[in-house]
């Protein structure tokens, strides 16, 4: 007897990876994706109650800070977790032992042999995985991943997102409480506290797939009430305080939640723009894959993973006009170097990474609409009586220490002198791995930070009223006028500026002054104090190409800044 319609009976965990059969990876134009078919589908038929490790197994239990994946290794393309007992999700023995055997080179090189074997015998140890201790993974369960390298950075027309640069998605659990269990074949050898040491800081180093982008990385060890926090290992290269606002990244099913990887995501793409001015194309990508990993080829490990630590999230909501989900979030950022270098080039490699992060501070922010100043800061009227308008841009400022050690572009003069260290910062880090830089020949990139290729203008602002380029974002700026037979010029939805699901060639940031008072001691040293002041730095980062649009744009800012009556007009910075 033939069923009609037999594959719809089966599900989708059971069939091909084809199309018309099941493609989770692919977020199509349908009311329901057939990744959060695949979930539901799971979750309605496990087993209601977690596994239970048995008789003899010595078990602690877990926060991961945020999310947690496993690769299942099913299926080509898409990532979703090894599954266990009763249907549950799994983090294997076998891979607990990998991390549990590199933490031992570090902590008791010599336990090795005895607790994880060696060639001659087996070791004393088995490791029986970690699993959820109550069904709260079940939510938020379909992830997310957009790669956007091509269309942020390379092409020059961004009206059309380049192949392969869609919305893809993932499996992973949202902040899982994990129990792992661990027993021995002889008590009398083994010393349990040792043990427990050397698992926490195999957690320490993050556990699972896609670490460096912040997933599987421990928060506390749970014991009764009482948490204890668990230490990220590796050796930090720089940490940063900061605190930011703007429009909440969202899951394919709209639920709204902070992903700590898009601070990631923008260091990767700065990286890239810098280098890109420095090199040609490839070996620019290969520099960013050598530090950030990447998938070309047979795939690269980076040099460095991030760990953010949240003081405070909230998700809001924006409701001029309809409701839009935001953040506003502060916490510490670290970055991690997940191997051994030699000093001088640690040294190197830190010194990088905290110019890439004073870059992306001081010109952008991170996430969505990062290219526009936060419009409820410096443009309110633009939410008044205008009906339904989308939230533009975010803020992001330093905090505590970060606001007097990263907090290094003192005055307006200094940003020339700024970028150009960033420059020569990543020459020493190119020449230091033994490749020769080719500024002459460089990228061929809409974004290439090439003195070609890019201008910055800023001016200083006395407040957040006094915001002058967020007007010229929705209105001429410069009007029409019969006398002096002046026309109407503007970069609203132009390639300037851009438009819906397109990229334009402006950024636009008001970057919060902040004065350093010294005050001496009586020991001789001195006390550095941040004042937070009302006024911001104004800049306009812009790479041209060379319309009219554009070209007017800038002959505009010209002629603005030669007007001696015009003192708040903007100045070009650089390049000089």
């Amino acid at each position: 007897m033939t069923i009609p319609n037999a594959d719809r009976h089966i599900p989708l965990m059971f069939q091909a990876q084809t199309e018309g059969r099941s493609q989770l990876q692919y977020i199509k134009k349908t009311d329901k994706q057939e990744s959060q078919r695949w979930a539901d589908q799971w979750t309605e038929r496990i087993y209601p109650t977690a596994p239970q490790f048995g008789e003899g197994v010595e078990t602690r239990t877990y926060t991961i800070s945020w999310r947690f994946v496993t690769n299942g290794g099913q299926d080509e393309g898409i990532i979703r977790p090894a599954i266990g007992a009763y249907g549950w999700p799994i983090y294997p023995g076998s891979s607990m032992k990998g991390v549990f055997r590199h933490a031992c080179k570090q902590i008791a090189s010599d336990r090795i042999p005895l607790y994880c074997g060696d060639a001659e015998q087996p070791g004393i140890l088995r490791f029986h995985g970690g699993y959820p201790i109550s069904d709260e993974w079940k939510k938020n369960l379909v992830d997310l991943v957009h790669p956007q390298q091509q269309w942020q950075v390379e092409v020059n027309v961004t009206t059309k997102k380049p192949n392969g640069e869609s919305g893809y998605t993932l499996i992973s659990l949202d902040r899982p409480t994990l129990q792992f269990g661990i027993s021995t074949t002889d008590t009398q050898q083994t010393n349990w506290d040792e043990v427990w040491k050397i698992w926490e800081t195999a957690l320490g180093y993050g556990i699972g797939c896609r670490t460096s982008s912040g997933y599987g990385m421990p928060e506390n060890r749970i014991e009764g009430e009482t948490k204890y926090p668990i230490k990220v290992q590796g050796t930090r290269l720089c940490q940063f305080y900061l605190k930011g606002q703007g429009q909440c990244p969202q899951l394919v099913d709209k639920t709204s939640e902070f992903r700590p990887n898009l601070f990631r995501g923008a260091l990767r793409s700065h990286a890239l723009r810098i280098f890109g001015g420095l090199t040609d194309a490839q070996t620019a990508r290969n520099l960013v894959e050598m530090l950030f990993g990447g998938v070309q080829g047979h795939g690269t490990v980076g040099l460095l993973t991030l760990a953010w630590k949240p003081t405070s999230v909230n998700i809001k909501t924006f409701t001029v006009g309809y409701d839009e989900p935001t953040y506003d979030v502060a916490g510490q950022l670290q970055w991690i170097l997940t191997r051994s270098l030699p000093e001088s080039k640690q040294n190197l490699l830190q010194k990088l990474m905290r110019m890439l992060m004073r870059f992306a501070m001081l010109f952008s922010g991170f996430g969505k609409s990062w290219r526009r100043a936060d419009h409820r800061l410096f443009y309110p009227e633009y939410y008044k009586n205008n009906g339904r308008k989308p939230l533009i841009g975010c803020h992001w400022e330093w905090e505590k220490f970060s606001l007097i050690n990263d907090n290094t572009v003192g005055r307006l003069q200094s940003v020339n002198p700024f970028i150009n260290a960033v420059q020569k910062t990543a020459l020493d880090w190119i020449e230091s791995l033994g490749i020769t830089p080719t500024p002459d020949i460089p990228a061929d990139w809409r974004e290439a930070w090439h003195p070609q290729n890019v201008e910055v203008w800023g001016r200083v602002s006395q407040g957040r009223e006094d915001c002058k380029a967020v007007q010229w974002l929705h209105q001429p700026y410069q009007k029409f006028d019969r006398y002096t037979e002046q026309k109407t010029q503007t970069i609203k939805q132009t390639s300037v500026t851009g438009s819906i699901n397109q990229i334009g060639r402006l950024w636009h940031r008001m970057y919060p002054v902040v004065r350093v008072v010294k005050t001496p001691l009586e020991d001789g040293q001195e006390k550095k104090e941040a004042i937070v002041t009302k006024e911001f730095w104004e800049l306009l980062t812009i790479f041209p190409d060379n319309s009219p649009d554009c070209t007017n744009f800038i002959k505009f800012l010209h002629q603005e800044a030669g007007l001696k009556s015009q003192r708040d007009s903007f100045q070009k910075l650089w390049p000089k």
